[in-house]
């Protein structure tokens, strides 16, 4: 499996959230993020991606889960799911976790892998975001055969 890593800035383009009435400081959100991948791997650099996420954060920490979907043009795209461990300080929230590429069209058909990222709430709009895993694609059959 080739390593691989990457990077994006990206911005939230909707949210929404609540308090929750069940314990103090407990809030429930949903967002969609959007940006462009920056990768060395010519396969991931610039396609771009859009991710949604629902956080559950409880007195500053929590959980976020969702999925993304990566357009990389007329070559295809790939999408998976992400899960992570949620921090709050101040004003600054952190992400670290894992995901996992669970499909593929075009030249991305039947892509597996993942790995780990990292995203820090740079402003109210603004995600910046950094990963690295493996992954790997499935060859095409050749006609005829």
């Amino acid at each position: 499996m080739p390593s691989i890593t990457g990077s994006f800035t990206a911005t939230i383009t909707k949210q929404s959230g609540m308090p929750l009435a069940d314990h103090p400081n407990h809030e429930l959100s949903l967002v969609e993020v959007s940006g462009t991948q920056e990768s060395r791997d010519p396969l991931w650099d610039r396609s771009q991606v859009t991710y949604w996420a629902v956080t559950d954060v409880q007195d500053g920490k929590g959980t976020q889960t969702g999925y993304y979907n990566n357009v990389h043009g007329h070559k295809g795209r790939d999408w998976g799911t992400f899960e992570g461990k949620v921090t709050v300080e101040g004003r600054k929230m952190t992400v670290e976790g894992t995901y996992k590429l669970t499909g593929g069209e075009g030249e991305y058909r039947s892509v597996t892998g993942g790995g780990k990222f990292k995203t820090v709430l740079a402003s109210e709009t603004e995600v910046h975001c950094a990963w690295d895993g493996k992954y790997t694609l499935a060859k095409a059959k050749a006609h005829g055969r």
